[in-house]
């Protein structure tokens, strides 16, 4: 069969684990309505997944779905195919600016970006082009890019558009049926927040890709394309001005895992005033985070 898109192998995956865990050999699988919620996809990408076990011998047809044997390891997807070029190449922008690979202020090339993102340098010049509206990024005279610094004003117009965006998250939430899928997913972040806030202080260097994950989710909620261009620049921004101070990362860290946790236990509770409050005090520390970030990062500029 042709390849799959990527929506539908990320179900493919998450159907899997499900099986693995929960289906013997000989019980049918779930129902089409049931595998949508688990496989967080829509009945196109469930069909998808059901031709891809019938072709991987895990079930005999779209009609007699009962197990034929349990997925073995080669029936995952590679993490990797998981995500799209644009995907891949946030990633890779993400972690080079939490290794310091690209400290602030320093210039890198489309053709290097193509090479650890495995796409090509037309589809890294689009999202370059794309991305430098937000001011994070800009295109050098002579070719190549640089990451760009930010003052005290543009972090506060920053973190007051990602105030009414993430609130308004927080209200979409509320709105939802009790059998929504987000609820699940929710509880699942929740669970990973806690498992990490419950860790040695050391683990929570791990904290960022967590942190962009759970407020991608929460404003992918919107469905809303300029909430979620908005996103990818807030996430990014915030991060890399992090970079200019290391001394309290681990208990910044910590604080910040403690604050979606406080969301996140009460978006699971549908208590939406908590849950509003929660938000609007982490926005309101996080930006605090960055604005200190930006002025140590004029102080060490002025003795240096």
């Amino acid at each position: 069969m042709s390849k799959l898109p990527t929506t539908s192998r990320r179900c493919t995956n998450l159907l899997l684990q499900y099986i693995d865990d929960h289906v013997a050999v000989g019980e049918p699988l779930p129902t089409e309505v049931r595998m949508t919620e688990l496989g967080q996809g829509s009945r196109t990408a469930i069909r998808s997944t059901l031709a891809y076990f019938i072709e991987r011998g895990l079930i005999a047809g779209m009609k007699e779905r009962q197990l034929l044997r349990k997925p073995r390891e080669d029936d995952w997807f590679d993490v990797a195919e998981l995500h799209s070029g644009t995907e891949r190449l946030q990633q890779v922008l993400m972690e080079r600016i939490y290794q310091r690979d690209l400290p602030p202020g320093a210039e890198f090339s489309e053709a290097e970006l193509a090479r650890a993102s495995g796409v090509s340098t037309i589809a890294v010049r689009e999202f370059l082009i794309g991305f430098s509206r937000h001011g994070l990024i800009e295109k050098k005279p002579r070719g190549g890019w640089r990451l760009c610094a930010f003052d005290p004003s543009f972090a506060h117009e920053l973190g007051e558009v990602r105030e009414m965006f993430e609130l308004k998250a927080i209200e979409r939430v509320a709105a939802l049926p009790a059998g929504d899928p987000a609820f699940e997913r929710l509880a699942e972040l929740l669970a990973r927040h806690e498992a990490l806030g419950a860790a040695p202080a050391a683990s929570h260097a791990e904290f960022p890709p967590l942190d962009r994950e759970f407020h991608t989710f929460l404003i992918g909620l919107l469905d809303n394309r300029f909430a979620n261009s908005l996103n990818d620049a807030v996430s990014l921004v915030f991060h890399y001005h992090y970079q200019w101070d290391k001394r309290d990362e681990l208990p910044r860290n910590q604080y910040a895992v403690q604050e979606h946790v406080a969301i996140l236990r009460a978006l699971v509770a549908r208590d939406v005033p908590a849950a509003l409050a929660a938000m609007r005090t982490h926005l309101q520390s996080s930006r605090s985070t960055m604005l200190r970030a930006l002025r140590n990062r004029e102080k060490a500029l002025r003795e240096a």
